[in-house]
């Protein structure tokens, strides 16, 4: 088991990870984890815990977490979106198909600013594209 185990932990937080070396070279073979480091990925910090020095080692494998993790991120991020289509597609149908009056009331004003508010920045976003490809 303590050949599959990796070398370091990231325990994910908000923007960032608590990152841990992973040891199980000890004598009462258990798995003990040192936090080294700590990571903030929107500003691209990485600091020692405590007064720690990372290896080259350390932050070659910080550096490489930071760049999968963006991009696990970023793939969320549209799948997220394409995933809220769906549920306007959805909410299209529903409001169509099966919604009540009662709970067309409850939800149409919420829906509108939404959608409105959604139009508005898509429409100055695509002008903003529009214009700088121009």
């Amino acid at each position: 088991m303590a050949g599959d185990l990796p070398d370091y932990y990231f325990r994910v937080r908000d923007n960032g990870a608590f990152v841990y070396r992973v040891d199980t070279e000890n004598r009462q073979r258990r798995i003990d984890m040192d936090q080294i480091a700590v990571v903030n990925i929107r500003k691209g910090e990485i600091k020692p815990h405590g007064d720690r020095t990372l290896s080259d080692a350390d932050l070659a494998a910080i550096r490489d977490w930071m760049e999968e993790r963006q991009a696990i991120l970023a793939h969320r991020d549209i799948d997220d979106i394409l995933r809220a289509v769906d549920y306007l597609n959805t909410t299209a149908h529903w409001a169509q198909s099966r919604a009540t009056d009662e709970q067309l009331e409850q939800v149409t004003d919420a829906l509108l600013m939404a959608m409105h508010d959604l139009r508005n920045v898509l429409v100055r976003k695509k002008a903003d594209r529009l214009t700088r490809e121009d």
